[in-house]
């Protein structure tokens, strides 16, 4: 089973609104569990695939003067103009092909459509993630070597 079938799966199990679903073959094993009317999330984890802990419960919501939700508004409405690149997996981001190489990509840099960005490991495989989009890379929405979700953005390209 490869990434792609696996993404679907989860995509799937998590339509079909099911509390958990296994799937198991000769040398392959995976368990998926969705959260279900309130309950806690559980993510899926195969059985060889290793990731960071997670905090389970949210941070407390501290009290936030009136000036900021302005600030954010702002600052919402000028990434508007920018294009996410995202994570197409989930695993690990890497920005270095390996810890002794320089990184791929800076804020600042010119890219191109299919100009490798990162890297993500997924179950001890290192994809390299290609940009979709030509432009210049505006922010890095990721810390190196943290764990990222499906979908999840990685990059602000300004496509101008």
């Amino acid at each position: 089973m490869d990434i792609k079938d696996i993404q679907n799966l989860i995509k799937f199990v998590s339509k079909a609104e099911v509390s958990e679903v296994k799937y198991k073959t000769k040398d392959f094993e995976i368990t998926i569990k969705t959260p279900l009317a309130g309950s806690d999330a559980v993510y899926a984890q195969p059985a060889v695939y290793h990731t960071a802990p997670q905090a389970a419960a949210p941070a407390p919501v501290a009290a936030v003067p009136a000036a900021a939700p302005v600030e954010k508004a702002e600052a919402a409405s000028d990434d508007s103009k920018y294009v996410a690149i995202k994570s197409p997996m989930i695993g690990t981001f890497y920005r270095k092909p390996s810890p002794d190489k320089d990184v791929f990509v800076n804020v600042g840099d010119e890219i191109t459509a299919g100009k490798v960005v990162c890297v993500i490991e997924a179950m001890k495989l290192f994809n390299q993630i290609d940009s979709e989009i030509s432009g210049k890379i505006v922010k890095i929405l990721v810390d190196d070597a943290t764990p990222v979700e499906y979908d999840q953005p990685l990059f602000l390209v300004d496509p101008s």
